[in-house]
């Protein structure tokens, strides 16, 4: 099989400020930005890779989700703990630098991992952990 990745989903609920961040913070260029309902779906991805990109969709508005679920989306967007992400960088020190630069929200500084990498974790504005990865 020839497979790779092509996209991967983040809810957001404030599409501004997750364009902000993607965008302007993250340096992502934007590919799509869909309204539909008065909602939106915005697709961005890292300058240069084409084939790869973040969908932020509006969180539970999926057809067959309960309120229940609805609500416990809700519930853990809030903490922190729905969605997440892994990228990688040549140089996590500086990204970090720019993150905090650009008032993302620290989870954790670059540190040496006993697994075995060089990583930092920030949130986004909908509260999803982007961790940064060091590459060789």
């Amino acid at each position: 099989m020839d497979l790779n990745i092509h996209a991967s989903f983040l809810p957001q609920d404030d599409p501004e400020a997750a364009l902000a961040f993607y965008r302007d913070t993250l340096g992502f260029e934007v590919r799509n930005d869909v309204g539909y309902n008065g909602l939106r779906w915005i697709t961005v991805g890292p300058v240069g890779q084409p084939r790869t990109s973040i969908v932020l969709h509006p969180p539970a508005v999926d057809p067959g989700i309960t309120e229940d679920e609805r609500r416990t989306i809700t519930e853990m967007m809030a903490k922190g703990t729905y969605g997440g992400i892994v990228l990688a960088t040549p140089d996590v020190d500086g990204t970090f630098a720019k993150l905090v630069a650009g008032n993302a929200e620290v989870i954790q500084e670059p540190a040496d991992q006993p697994y075995g990498v060089r990583d930092c974790a920030v949130r986004d504005p909908a509260g999803n952990t982007i961790r940064i990865q060091q590459t060789s």
